[in-house]
């Protein structure tokens, strides 16, 4: 399924029906009075978070929803049936905006979590509303409300607790394999992940953080080069960034040159992603003969002036590996523990 993480669509809940005017009509009933009924509700259109969708691609090609308008209301007392609702199943993540402004006005962010998106329109009053003491044959009604229409745009920004991060070929897609249930595509090739790939860690029983491998950065990327400044909206829900280094690049260009440019590159791109913490993960020390690496790990740390956490790995022989998810681990639960809202406990149930 091809991966779409950006839609437009318009979206028009249903009119309520019209109210109607009616009198009873009756063998040895001359004055029967009023009985037309109310109209219909419009149809509503929900949206529901469905965790087996990870696309918007079906919005990509279908971009009109429109719920069915309520009946109008009849004589006999007889009401309009409601308009039959549309639930649009979206995934986990999907921030839904107003096309115009800009606004965002909703978040699915629950498995399974329902949203009204747009509100059918109450149906109009017919006649037998409007019957009083003073006014017994009422020819009054009102016609339904209309219901909601909005152009929304869709974006897609997938919830992960650590995003990974760097230059093309830095080995991101080998480190999410082997540490996770991922199984990406893996060349010896630039810009082989083409979209955003999500993998689960397991640490412990019921211990894991889930991780997202984007694609490829590159120098300019905020300006609209190469292909990781299309995904950068999915590292903006995540607690922590892992900053993929490869430290022997095949084609000799100069490890610390390289890891600066993505960093300026998440700057101009997000002021508030540049704040995000962020820990530099030295790859490919496979690459590089035993008797030089702590000297070209000191260097590079010394040229990078980085005080963060620093971590020597191999993701192709998984050396190192173990330590990083654990420390990833803890700092992950830490925040979750932070973010965590205070609760009130009353004070005749605590302890002393």
């Amino acid at each position: 399924m091809k991966f779409v993480d950006e839609a437009y669509i318009d979206v028009a809940a249903g009119d309520g029906g019209n109210g109607c005017v009616s009198f009873r009509h009756e063998k040895y009933k001359e004055f029967g009075g009023p009985n037309g009924g109310d109209g219909g509700r419009g149809g509503h259109v929900f949206a529901v978070a469905d965790p087996s969708l990870n696309t918007l691609v079906d919005f990509r090609f279908s971009r009109r929803h429109e719920a069915r308008r309520g009946q109008h209301g009849m004589g006999s007392d007889m009401f309009g049936a409601a308009g039959d609702d549309i639930t649009l199943r979206m995934p986990v993540g999907t921030v839904i905006s107003d096309a115009e402004t800009g606004e965002v006005l909703f978040e699915l962010l629950t498995p399974g979590e329902v949203l009204t998106i747009a509100k059918g329109g109450d149906g109009g009053f017919g006649n037998m509303r409007f019957k009083s003491a003073i006014n017994r044959a009422p020819r009054q009604k009102t016609p339904g409300w209309p219901g909601e229409k909005k152009n929304l745009k869709l974006e897609l920004r997938v919830l992960a607790d650590v995003g990974l991060l760097g230059m093309p070929n830095a080995g991101k897609s080998t480190l999410i394999s082997a540490i996770s249930n991922a199984r990406p595509r893996i060349a010896d090739y630039p810009f082989t992940t083409l979209h955003p790939n999500l993998g689960v860690v397991r640490v412990g029983p019921e211990q894991s953080f889930v991780v997202a491998d984007l694609p490829g950065l590159i120098e300019g990327a905020s300006e609209g080069a190469g292909l990781g400044h299309l995904f950068l909206r999915h590292l903006q829900r995540t607690r922590l960034l892992l900053h993929v280094i490869d430290l022997a690049p095949f084609d000799g260009a100069d490890p610390v040159a390289q890891a600066k440019a993505i960093v300026g590159e998440l700057k101009k791109y997000d002021a508030g992603l540049f704040k995000k913490p962020r820990w530099l993960v030295l790859n490919k020390l496979d690459m590089i003969p035993d008797e030089e690496r702590v000297a070209r790990v000191k260097e590079f740390v010394k040229r990078m002036r980085f005080k963060g956490p620093v971590f020597e790995i191999s993701a192709l022989t998984h050396e190192g590996c173990g330590a990083l998810v654990q420390a990833v681990f803890q700092h992950v639960q830490k925040q979750q523990v932070a973010e965590q809202p205070a609760v009130d406990v009353d004070p005749r149930f605590v302890k002393e």
